[in-house]
């Protein structure tokens, strides 16, 4: 059952077609690119792990010479633009040192298990890039993997971010702070992804915390206040544009829209005639008698009580899972007039089926339909043990997601707006990658797990191509707001995924 499930997002199909933009290159009368009333000469880019060019779920050399910064660099290079610097790793392996104890994770590659599935897999190796002795800042690329919207300003966030201690100025400096030292002429600013990803890849086990306006209380997993992330960006916004003679602001993308959770379908459980029926008969008394009796007590609503049914039939079926949003029945089942064992009133607690609202993140792969006990083979997640909270994000959950990143992109818009910088409807953009994809000649690029071309294989960040075609998106925005005729890039001359330690 567990390789029916990998063979759904094991796909080797990658040679992708390298083929021309579908941008066209504009120059002037003179035949020579330009940079129109922007000032090119030093362009500093802020921003998260997409700024940094992290892919397949790690920092690494290749990664970062193809981020979205550095591509566009080498663009404005041709309109009079500056050197670009990078805090590049030491390796191609992707993993971090801290004095020699490893804190981060080697990249993704694609590889074969055993059984013939492919997927992904940590490279194998001892990274060489330590914290402790990088080289000190500030860059032109202040992408700083992992950060929110108001860690930009945090004294001393290296102390909390690896990422940021290996090329801070200093032990008490700024992630903002050192981005405006370097005096920008131009910059480009994309935050804003982190404050609510995090909540989503962990199937909605952090907090919304909107309302609490203070971030010092925030755990990782927190969506963050909207107020707070307004007051964040329109101060980092002001910071960078004392110096520079414009900018471009990106809004955030519709993380729901991205393979981490497209790929593992909800319906993912196949079954035979004969099992289905034992395990209906399993649920029968908790379907028939324990649901209804609890919402005709009022305990729970005759709604929730028809969303707690449990229900298998021959073919694919939905997991089981565990919900948190739902009433915690665990204490309640302990008691009259159930008396139901410890063991089983846990189970039952918050349990409910998956459904199509539902979103069952990439790493879900690899546990449902495994059997977690070798001493019991009838104990498999998602047939007889629900699978985790943290694997599914749920309807209500995604609702928290939207309502935050809509009023992060009002915030963005409107500051983009009266601010008069360049603006990027990135939102926009990656429903179309996601949707019908996006031509380039002969080719096209989709969000599909391996063979879109546009992810790498984290299923959260982009491929070199990817990156390559957001750094297009941004320069048409420059070229549109500022006059310019800075040249395209040939997305389809850039990689996709990686099956080799290169």
């Amino acid at each position: 059952m567990k390789n029916t499930i990998k063979i759904c997002i094991g796909l080797l199909a990658i040679g992708l077609v390298s083929c021309e933009v579908e941008f066209d290159n504009p120059v002037n009368s003179e035949g020579f690119y330009d940079s129109g009333t922007a000032n090119l000469s030093t362009y500093v880019a802020v921003g998260n792990s997409l700024t940094a060019g992290y892919a397949d779920g790690a920092l690494y050399i290749t990664g970062q010479e193809n981020s979205y910064p550095n591509i566009m660099a080498q663009q404005f290079a041709k309109a009079g633009g500056g050197d670009f610097t990078q805090p590049l790793m030491n390796d191609n392996i992707g993993g971090l040192l801290l004095n020699g104890t490893q804190v981060a994770e080697n990249r993704y590659i694609l590889a074969v298990d055993e059984n013939g599935n492919p997927g992904p897999v940590r490279l194998v190796g001892t990274p060489t890039t330590d914290v402790a002795t990088s080289a000190a800042g500030p860059f032109n690329n202040m992408g700083v993997p992992g950060a929110k919207s108001f860690h930009l300003g945090v004294s001393g966030y290296g102390a909390l971010n690896p990422w940021f201690a290996r090329f801070q100025t200093s032990a008490s400096a700024t992630v903002l702070g050192d981005a405006v030292s370097m005096s920008p002429s131009f910059f480009s600013l994309w935050i804003g992804n982190n404050d609510i990803l995090a909540y989503a890849t962990s199937g909605g086990l952090g907090v919304d915390q909107t309302g609490n306006l203070d971030p010092t209380t925030y755990g990782f997993n927190d969506i963050t206040d909207p107020n707070v992330f307004a007051a964040s960006y329109s101060a980092q916004v002001d910071a960078l544009m004392a110096t520079s003679s414009g900018g471009v602001l990106l809004n955030i993308p519709d993380v729901t829209s991205i393979p981490y959770f497209t790929t593992v379908p909800a319906r993912s459980i196949p079954l035979d005639a004969a099992t289905a029926g034992a395990l209906n008969a399993q649920f029968a008394l908790y379907n028939t008698q324990v649901l209804p009796g609890l919402a005709q007590a009022g305990i729970i609503s005759a709604d929730e009580a028809a969303a707690r049914q449990i229900n298998f039939s021959a073919g694919v079926n939905f997991p089981i899972m565990t919900d948190d949003d739902l009433t915690d029945l665990s204490g309640i089942l302990q008691g009259p007039p159930f008396f139901l064992p410890a063991a089983t009133a846990a189970l039952l607690g918050q349990l409910r089926q998956a459904n199509n609202n539902d979103l069952v993140v990439l790493t879900a792969a690899s546990v449902l339909g495994s059997t977690p006990d070798p001493g019991n083979p009838q104990g498999v997640i998602g047939v007889s043990i629900p699978v985790g909270d943290q694997y599914v994000l749920t309807a209500v959950e995604q609702g928290r997601v939207a309502i935050a990143a809509a009023s992060y992109n009002a915030t963005i818009q409107a500051i983009a707006d009266a601010n008069g910088l360049a603006f990027v409807d990135a939102k926009s953009a990656l429903a179309q990658v996601a949707s019908t994809g996006v031509p380039y000649d002969a080719g096209m690029l989709t969000s599909a797990f391996v063979t879109g071309g546009a992810f790498s294989l984290d299923g959260v960040h982009p491929t070199p191509r990817g990156y390559a075609y957001t750094a297009n998106l941004i320069i048409k925005a420059i070229n549109r707001k500022y006059d310019a005729t800075i040249p395209y890039v040939n997305i389809g001359t850039y990689g996709t995924i990686q099956a080799s330690n290169n």
